[in-house]
């Protein structure tokens, strides 16, 4: 990928790697590692990791400044993208995640908006084609995960834009 990331000025700043115990200081640093995170992950096209992956990554261990998010922080910050819609546990542990940087139904409004764009209302498709075909190359769902593309489109589903289906080599759906 030839995009490089832009860290926010804060990432520079050593005691941003310090949550802070004033209130207002403490919620405008919140928002800026949510932010952060959902710009990193974006970009990398990252949508699961393991809180230990997060600690480890550059995306909260800074080795310029040689600073790093204690895991206690970091769950925080991962709390606060779950309370957004922003992030969902797959554990109950709370050891790894889904990070959505579009909630699901914004990838369905995504998907559905290409459907019907490409005059593909009332047409199947297979999951893989939707997320690696040669037609959705261009599209940002493109290369999506398969458990962020099943919940956006259990989000058209409940809207009747479209029905999961199985189909002889896998899942599939259809949309309306």
């Amino acid at each position: 990928m030839a995009t490089s990331f832009e860290w926010p000025w804060q990432y520079r700043f050593p005691p941003f790697f310090t949550l802070q115990p004033n209130v207002d200081t403490r919620q405008k640093q919140l928002a800026a590692w949510c932010s952060l995170v959902l710009s990193f992950c974006r970009l990398h096209k990252q949508s699961s990791m393991t809180v230990m992956e997060a600690q480890e990554s550059p995306l909260f261990n800074n080795v310029k400044l040689q600073r790093k998010l204690p895991v206690e922080s970091i769950q925080i910050v991962l709390e606060e993208l779950r309370k957004k819609g922003n992030l969902e546990w797959l554990d109950k542990n709370k050891s790894s995640f889904l990070i959505m940087w579009r909630r699901p139904e914004e990838w369905g409004k995504l998907i559905y908006q290409w459907v019907s764009r490409s005059g593909q209302n009332n047409s199947v498709f297979t999951l893989y084609e939707l997320t690696n075909g040669e037609d959705t190359e261009d599209e940002e769902f493109h290369g999506l995960d398969e458990a962020t593309l099943l919940r956006a489109l259990q989000a058209l589903q409940q809207e009747h834009k479209a029905e999961i289906i199985t189909i002889s080599d896998g899942r599939g759906v259809k949309f309306f």
